[in-house]
């Protein structure tokens, strides 16, 4: 069965992405940041908007690294998002070396249990993806890696995300500049699970870029038709 996650910043975004067809909403504040936590507020007003599942964020900064005290806020944080209606989370850390850091991603998903997560994009930024992968999917109640083969994106990580297909295509949610003409080229490669932003937004009179349901119908056309 397919998957397609919109990301979402407003509980208009969540409503224009069940009203396309999406089958899952990634909450996040600051796109520009690459998506950082929301505020709680945000995320109970979105669980009234929407009945499909939330997976929100839990990254205080820009980057990838985290420490003691931080680690602290996100576990505190983390429970007032269930509080508020997520129903998972997205995140993930990687050492100075550029190794993944499973102590501290560790600490997070037992904070976090029993409900499931997604390592984010920080394994496209891994000093060596041939080690990150495995010891990702170690990680206790992790159920999807967002990833697009390469920091620059799904058509510079193409080659890289094929050759990991053959291993993790079950935990791959490919995402990050991904076009259209790529579904394909995944779905053949046995990923059935997509990510996308900019794609399905469309900018309003004011500048505003908000998800746009006909641009996320666009998308739930592509992927059933490609994995079918």
């Amino acid at each position: 069965m397919s998957l397609l996650e919109v990301i979402t910043q407003t509980e208009a975004d969540a409503e224009a992405a069940e009203e396309g067809g999406a089958d899952r909403v990634e909450v996040v504040a600051d796109l520009r940041a690459g998506g950082l936590s929301p505020d709680p507020r945000v995320v109970a007003g979105m669980r009234r908007a929407t009945s499909l599942p939330m997976r929100v964020m839990l990254r205080a900064k820009t980057g990838f690294r985290t420490n003691g005290p931080e680690l602290d806020r996100l576990r505190w944080v983390a429970a007032e998002h269930a509080e508020a209606g997520a129903d998972g989370f997205v995140f993930g850390f990687l050492e100075a070396s550029g190794a993944v850091d499973t102590s501290a991603t560790t600490k997070l998903a037992e904070a976090v249990a029993p409900l499931p997560w997604t390592f984010h994009r920080a394994v496209d930024s891994a000093a060596c993806a041939d080690e990150a992968w495995p010891a990702i999917e170690e990680l206790a109640g992790l159920d999807a890696v967002l990833c697009a083969g390469s920091p620059h994106g799904v058509d510079a990580g193409m080659e890289s995300l094929l050759r990991r297909a053959a291993t993790y295509a079950p935990l791959m949610l490919v995402g990050g500049g991904l076009r259209r003409k790529h579904v394909a080229v995944l779905t053949a490669a046995g990923v059935d699970a997509f990510h996308v932003g900019a794609a399905v937004r469309r900018r309003d009179a004011s500048g505003a870029a908000a998800v746009d349901a006909s641009l996320v119908r666009e998308w739930r056309a592509v992927v059933d038709a490609s994995c079918t």
